[in-house]
């Protein structure tokens, strides 16, 4: 049972990110100024060679000071005796010895010079030419392809809005491939699968006989039961591509661009088949139509149509087979359903105790134990939690090794990292005041006691008042064995638990605090879950919480009658106050163990269940054993 425990808020400050771009720009700027620098100081120093007029020219040789002359077109390159060098230009319609002949150069002296005719033509002569206008253009060209590079992903993305946005798994990267026995567990599901992974591997077989391979297979189940899991290992087994998005992948804000990039994923899948399409969380894109804004219009709409022509488009030669995931099958439209479409669905519970232990070996193969680690045990304890849950146990034991510098992962790392997915990190930072922690310790005894006493309850394995996450404390409930089928007589025990801190809290202190609020709220669920989805009420056998109609402008009306509605609510009210009373004769009964209880655990502030057994023992109370009945989950009452 949850009890709120005053935080202060903190403000988290906003990180001040600058656009990559602008660091691009900054690098671009730089390059652009080394750039500059060394073109400026290469022409500076082609400048540095003094031009003079052919006249000159004419006076330098007729003087004996000229040593060569370089005629390249009308330019020419002179070199003095002394080794300086000079540039002039001639006219262009004669040729250097009749101009120089003009200007009085007598073929005597002309003989004395030596004087060298290059070529124009050529593909250096060209580039040298035309390298000054090339080198800017080549550098805005670059500038440009940065500062796209570096926006892209926003604006400059507008001509890739109808591409396919998939990420592709290769069956020839070892580093990804997963297989079947990287899965755990869902061995029923695994012997679904098995017959796509055959077909994928040897179509012809199931194509000479006749028969057809579904073409869409959805995987249903509560989060972090393995679905993307199971899906990879699929496309593993079968050595195909792999094509991987989420059905919100397909939506954008423009309309359109989901039915676009729905045509190109099916076109990169049919030239790549054999192959797999997996589409996670497809209820972003499969919800039933004619709820949403728009009359059948809106993109999300748009997008689920074009997936339904384009799995209407396949034929059985193509080898494409479709898969997808959600945990919410009952909201996806029924032409997604029906057969020829997604025409076979695969269920993926959450594990049972030997699955527990097998999921928990998968993830233990790179960790190093100590020699007390036992999986079994640990198994025994998760009843209830998701394969994600475990790999979550599993890593976070491991960090509770690292943090104490320890090379090996003990078991009591890994009883510890229960709690903390269950329930958050310790807080043994936070103090609580002496009455507030005196309450905190009867209201978990209250919740231990009645989990002992009532007959159909499941047995107590610890109880404390250190705070963990949200709660001030806790009591921690496991079942002995594993069902699936709770009775009446069940919940209405575990409602009796439920209050029991509300009603210690009333019966010791002659007050309530905010503690017992989780408790409320789940008691209140059960109840109403009885009267409204299993029967287990006055009302009889009538499920009432599904009798619900959305009507064209998307808003949800009950079926039944306001006469209806408040019997429900009276039903649900006489379950709770029974309850209630059950829970006040148990404790006034059983006072002197709760004073007990209490009292232990402001010494100690943590009871094991075998502490906490001799004490409820010494007070004439027996604990639970194995032929008692038990639900699948673990109950946690917190405070």
């Amino acid at each position: 049972m949850k009890m709120p425990t005053q935080k202060s808020k903190k403000r988290k400050g906003k990180k001040n990110q600058s656009p990559k771009y602008i660091n691009s720009i900054v690098t671009t700027i730089l390059v652009f100024i080394i750039i500059t620098a060394l073109y400026s100081v290469f022409f500076e120093s082609k400048k540095e060679i003094e031009e003079i007029a052919i006249s000159d020219l004419a006076q330098s040789i007729v003087a004996g000071d000229v040593e060569t002359i370089v005629v390249s077109g009308d330019k020419l390159t002179i070199t003095l005796v002394d080794g300086t060098e000079q540039k002039s230009k001639k006219e262009a319609e004669s040729s250097l010895s009749e101009t120089l002949t003009n200007y009085g150069v007598s073929p005597e002296n002309l003989g004395q010079t030596q004087i060298d005719i290059k070529s124009e033509s050529g593909f250096v002569f060209w580039l040298l030419n035309i390298l000054p206008f090339l080198i800017p253009i080549f550098f805005i060209l670059i500038f440009f392809w940065f500062i796209s590079k570096s926006v892209k992903g926003s604006g400059m993305q507008a001509f890739s809005f109808g591409d396919s946005k998939a990420k592709i798994i290769d069956p020839d990267d070892k580093k990804q491939r997963i297989t079947f026995d990287d899965v755990a567990g869902v061995k029923e599901a695994k012997e679904e699968l098995k017959e796509i992974v055959d077909f994928l591997k040897n179509p012809k077989k199931f194509l000479d006989i006749g028969a057809k391979i579904p073409k869409g297979v959805i995987l249903t189940g509560a989060p972090g039961t393995g679905k993307t899991l199971l899906a990879r290992a699929v496309a593993g087994e079968a050595a195909v591509p792999f094509f991987y998005l989420s059905g919100s992948e397909f939506v954008e804000m423009f309309v359109g661009v989901g039915a676009s990039r729905v045509r190109d994923l099916f076109k990169m899948a049919k030239k790549m088949a054999p192959a797999i399409i997996f589409i996670d969380e497809i209820d972003a894109v499969g919800r039933v139509r004619g709820v949403g804004v728009g009359g059948g219009n809106d993109e999300r709409e748009q997008t689920l149509n074009q997936i339904l022509v384009e799995m209407d488009g396949f034929e059985p030669h193509e080898k494409v087979i479709v898969m997808a995931a959600t945990n919410r099958s009952d909201v996806l439209d029924p032409a997604l359903l029906r057969p020829g479409r997604f025409d076979r669905r695969v269920l993926l519970d959450l594990p049972d105790r030997n699955d527990r232990e097998q999921i928990l070996k998968i993830h233990a193969k790179k960790k190093p134990f100590a020699a007390d680690v036992n999986l079994r045990v640990i198994a025994e304890r998760t009843p209830g939690l998701s394969g994600a849950d475990l790999e979550s146990l599993m890593n976070e034991g491991a960090i509770l090794a690292a943090r104490e510098e320890r090379k090996q992962v003990s078991q009591f790392d890994l009883i510890r990292s229960i709690e903390k997915v269950l329930l958050g990190p310790e807080r043994k930072s936070h103090l609580m005041l002496p009455r507030e922690k005196k309450i905190v310790a009867y209201h978990e005894a209250g919740h231990a006691i009645l989990g002992s006493v009532l007959p159909h309850s499941d047995p107590v394995h610890k109880v404390t008042i250190v705070p963990r996450g949200h709660a001030g404390g806790y009591t921690m409930k496991l079942p002995i064995e594993e069902r699936y089928l709770p009775t009446r007589k069940e919940f209405i025990d575990e409602i009796a638990v439920s209050l029991g801190g509300y009603v210690v809290e009333e019966m010791i202190f002659d007050d309530i605090t905010t503690g017992p609020q989780s408790d409320l709220q789940v008691a209140t669920k059960i109840a109403r879950d009885m009267v409204t989805k299993y029967g287990m009420s006055g009302l009889g056998p009538m499920a009432l919480d599904s009798a619900r109609t959305i009507t064209g402008s998307g808003l949800v009306g009950n079926e039944y009658s306001d006469d209806i509605a408040e019997k429900i609510d009276k039903e649900v009210k006489k379950i709770i106050d029974d309850g209630l009373s059950t829970a006040k004769k148990v404790l006034i009964k059983h006072r002197k163990a709760l004073d007990a209880v209490a009292k232990e655990l402001l010494d100690m502030e943590t009871l094991e269940q075998d502490e906490y057994n001799k004490i409820i023992i010494a007070h004439g109370i027996t604990p639970k054993t194995a032929e008692k009945k038990v639900v699948t989950e673990v109950k946690i009452q917190e405070a």
